[in-house]
């Protein structure tokens, strides 16, 4: 049996195209995976209450917090981090998912979460992100906790996954200067 690959990478949607041969094209974008995991609460097979080991074993050793290095492994509360995702450790399990996004420029998330992604555009506007919530049906409700200022937030039903956006810095290289950009979404165990 033969089998083939075909990858092919476009910046302006952020979109991955793979072939497997059997004649089926699956599309894996950066949206898609933050609707998948607004729904689920999880990346993949990446989910709050799993060891840290087993993410290790799915995603190869992250990157620890300063505070874990200087402390130890058993300081909770502190992130190991693979490019922009971040897994919150405590008592040796996830505690919590971040994707970290920083509106105008690249970020890198690993292939298990974004396949055959180097490095990709990091700029999702608020309403594109809430369009295509609606669209896949994903429930969501303004965070009022963490709608301030020039930064807004909610939070999708029922999967808890918190989404924050804000106004663009001074160092964002973005187009519109005056509309809310996604900065972070995240996941923390109940």
């Amino acid at each position: 049996m033969i089998s083939a690959r075909l990858t092919l990478t476009y910046r302006a949607d952020i979109a991955v195209r793979t072939w497997s041969g059997d004649g089926r094209v699956a599309v894996v974008n950066l949206m898609d995976v933050l609707v998948s995991f607004a729904q689920s609460g999880r990346i993949g097979p990446l989910q709050c209450g799993m060891s840290l080991a087993k993410a290790e074993q799915l995603l190869g050793p992250g990157r620890p917090h300063p505070a874990i290095l200087m402390k130890g492994p058993d300081i909770d509360g502190y992130p190991y981090s693979w490019g922009d995702l971040k897994l919150v450790i405590t008592q040796r399990a996830v505690s919590g998912i971040w994707i970290n996004l920083w509106p105008g420029s690249t970020a890198k998330l690993p292939p298990l979460v974004l396949p055959d992604s180097e490095s990709f555009e990091a700029t999702v506007l608020r309403e594109d992100l809430i369009r295509v919530l609606d669209d896949a049906g994903c429930q969501h409700e303004a965070n009022s906790t963490l709608t301030f200022g020039d930064q807004s937030s909610i939070f999708t039903r029922p999967a808890d996954v918190c989404a924050v956006f804000s106004l663009p810095g001074r160092d964002h290289h973005v187009p519109h200067r005056d509309r809310h950009y996604l900065d972070v979404m995240h996941k923390h165990a109940a």
